[in-house]
């Protein structure tokens, strides 16, 4: 049955010679799978594959079965072309760590707009943002983390819950009040951090993530995204 949806381009792996199978967080459904045929061929008139890089923001015709794992696409196009993730080292560090994230987080199979709406916000403030976005990523995981069901109320619950299970984080006053920060009040609100201090932080939260999901394990893209930004 053909359907339409919103959906963000997570990742994507070979699939046979000339295809893929996309990893896509749609509005509708939830995380699915879908194979596109010939985007790797030389014969291909069209950049397809483009489309599935890290966040991007489609708009789907999908053929969908509940009672499948992996799908096809009718057709698929770009909402928003993207003008500096793809071409800023930061964003596209940043947009490789978080669709990591998303990836390995996101378990659900069913539609969930409150948190599309999130994500597609936090990809468009990202993909807009001029300045103020070198704690993206920190802010974009403490936010997302309520919506996996398990979001600190405050830096000292955060801080508590990883020293409870013996990681060495201690915050100091600069770290607890970033912290703060980021779960009280919207992305791109200026914080100011050393870029020591906005390492250990990163490692605190993907560390904090590990205590809450299984899956989380070895984070390819955090050495890159450590040394980009700290």
């Amino acid at each position: 049955m053909l359907q339409k949806t919103r959906g963000i381009a997570l990742s994507y792996i070979r699939y046979r010679e000339t295809s893929i199978i996309a990893r896509v967080y749609t509005e509708e459904y939830g995380l699915q799978s879908y194979i596109i045929n010939g985007v790797r061929s030389a014969k291909s008139k069209t950049n397809k594959i483009a489309l599935f890089q890290p966040l991007t923001l489609l708009d789907m015709v999908v053929y969908y079965k509940d009672d499948r794992d992996l799908h096809r696409l009718s057709e698929v196009k770009t909402i928003h072309p993207f003008q500096s993730i793809p071409f800023e080292v930061a964003k596209s560090s940043m947009a490789l760590f978080v669709t990591e994230i998303l990836t390995k987080s996101l378990k659900e199979e069913a539609g969930n707009p409150v948190l599309f709406r999130f994500l597609e916000d936090s990809v468009m403030y990202l993909e807009e943002a001029q300045n103020n976005y070198e704690n993206f990523h920190l802010a974009f995981l403490l936010k997302l983390s309520f919506f996996l069901g398990f979001g600190p109320e405050s830096a000292r619950e955060f801080e508590g819950q990883l020293q409870e299970h013996s990681y060495p984080f201690l915050g100091n006053e600069s770290t607890t009040a970033a912290l703060n920060t980021f779960l009280r009040l919207p992305l791109g609100t200026p914080v100011r951090l050393t870029r020591a201090d906005r390492a250990d932080l990163l490692d605190a939260l993907v560390a904090y993530y590990r205590l809450h999901i299984d899956s989380v394990g070895e984070v390819k893209s955090l050495p890159v995204l450590r040394e980009v930004l700290g």
